[in-house]
């Protein structure tokens, strides 16, 4: 199941095309709305004012409720655009955002508007097909869940504690970043291969990495092990009835680019967000001269508690890929 994003942040609408999805699978519209709805924008003082309705309309690839096996196509239209607060940035791009990249990628072309095509908004239509994954995985009996494990340096926060440390960024004119840790359970041992395109992490990699703003993918205690001796960092087995299982999974689920039989466990590090209010070096693209940039609009301080439902959809889909969804 393979899938394609399409659309810009201030463009009409954003969508996604999904190719390969199983016929005869109940598309649960309710279900999907409510993962639209954990990432939606505009619900607290924590995001982004931009307020979306983000309800998917179906194109192509449903009949009667249930999927075709034909590509399944759904746009989302964009309702609450101001793109006169982005005009600055056809010739200032912003520090740490794909601005500067984008516009060399894309000889000048590209929509600057929001980001264009490398605008978190695009992580809607993710979503979706995250959703679609999701529906396809329950059926394996194969379920996907993501958890913020760390903001601003706080490990583990309470939702005190987050939005704390979130508003006072943002009081700050400035952002934060964190982690975000996803386990998939229900995996059987002996997926994926020690190959390159095969490996279990690199499957997964693959599609976290096409996530805007992650930075960092870490399976099992990730760059933890580098403190760790080998006594303390390998999974002892043990059988559980017939079943082999190990008592602690430091390796996250996977030994050698296959999967073991425990759960799939990573975490992702998330970039503090690019768009901040204080006064920036920068360059005019124009002028090719040294310029300064303070960035107006509506921006999250912080995306992480955004990115939970995004990240769950991105190892959806890599899951589906893993099990030849």
């Amino acid at each position: 199941m393979r899938y394609m994003i399409f659309g810009e942040s201030h463009g009409p609408a954003i969508g996604v095309v999904l190719e390969g999805v199983p016929a005869g699978l109940a598309l649960d519209l309710d279900f999907i709305r409510a993962e639209l709805a954990r990432r939606a924008p505009g619900q607290s003082a924590m995001t982004t004012a931009r307020k979306e309705k983000d309800e998917p309309e179906i194109l192509s690839g449903v009949f009667d409720g249930k999927t075709t096996g034909t590509p399944l196509c759904a746009v989302i239209f964009n309702t609450d655009t101001r793109s006169k607060d982005y005009a600055k940035l056809k010739d200032l791009p912003r520090p740490g955002h794909a601005d500067y990249a984008g516009f060399v990628r894309y000889h000048g072309c590209n929509d600057y508007r929001g980001g264009g095509h490398f605008s978190g908004r695009l992580t809607a239509p993710l979503v979706f097909a995250g959703s679609v994954a999701k529906l396809a995985l329950r059926q394996r009996g194969v379920a996907v869940a993501a958890h913020i494990s760390n903001v601003a340096g706080i490990a583990d926060p309470t939702p005190e504690e987050m939005e704390a440390a979130i508003l006072a960024a943002k009081a700050d004119r400035d952002s934060v970043g964190g982690r975000i840790r996803c386990a998939v359970t229900g995996l059987p041992a002996g997926l994926g291969a020690p190959d390159f395109g095969c490996n279990v992490e690199g499957i997964f990699s693959q599609y976290l990495f096409a996530v805007p703003a992650v930075k960092a993918v870490g399976f099992g205690l990730g760059t933890g092990f580098a403190a760790l001796r080998g006594s303390q960092a390998n999974d002892a087995f043990y059988m559980d009835g017939d079943t082999v299982r190990t008592r602690t999974n430091h390796t996250g689920g996977v030994n050698g680019g296959i999967t073991n039989g425990m759960p799939v466990e990573f975490e992702v590090t998330i970039r503090p967000t690019p768009s901040i209010a204080r006064s920036q070096d920068t360059v005019d693209l124009s002028a090719e001269t040294d310029a300064k940039l303070e960035i107006t609009g509506r921006h999250d301080p912080c995306i992480v508690p955004r990115a939970v439902p995004v990240i769950e959809s991105a190892a959806a889909l890599a899951t589906c890929e893993l099990l030849g969804i």
